[in-house]
């Protein structure tokens, strides 16, 4: 019998597979978001990742949508909520001034919040509204 871990890692490796092939680097610990994050230097996006359906179904292919765009940012990170609790609660810690919210994407610049594209804004639209969302804040803090 398949413990409840292994079962969830295989349910959601294709998940994390989805922003890892676009180029995303996976924050699985708490030191690796501080690695990342304290001395980042320019533009990172910071993906949340999520299980829940409906909002993260549309979320993950919106963002790799987006890197489609003239201007991204420098680094893409991500980290997945429900599953690596510590690095995602750490990673939040960065995000100042938005509640904790999943799926969600944040702008970073210079290792600080420019604007975060919460879960309310990602479920009940589609990708190309999700996708724009995105490539409009590419356009305000990216170079």
């Amino acid at each position: 019998m398949m413990s409840y871990e292994a079962y969830m890692s295989q349910v959601i490796q294709p998940m994390r597979d989805e922003l890892t092939r676009v180029g995303f680097t996976e924050l699985k610990t708490v030191e690796e978001v501080e690695k990342a994050l304290s001395e980042l230097k320019g533009t990172a996006l910071v993906v949340v990742n999520s299980v829940c359906g409906c909002a993260a179904g549309l979320a993950r292919p919106a963002v790799a949508h987006s890197l489609n765009h003239a201007k991204k940012p420098d680094h893409l990170y991500t980290v997945f909520a429900g599953q690596d609790k510590e690095a995602t609660a750490k990673a939040r810690e960065y995000f100042e001034g938005y509640a904790p919210s999943s799926p969600s994407f944040a702008v970073m610049k210079d290792g600080k919040i420019m604007t975060m594209i919460e879960r309310h804004q990602i479920e009940n639209n589609d990708l190309g509204t999700i996708s724009k969302l995105l490539t409009d804040a590419y356009d305000t803090y990216c170079e």
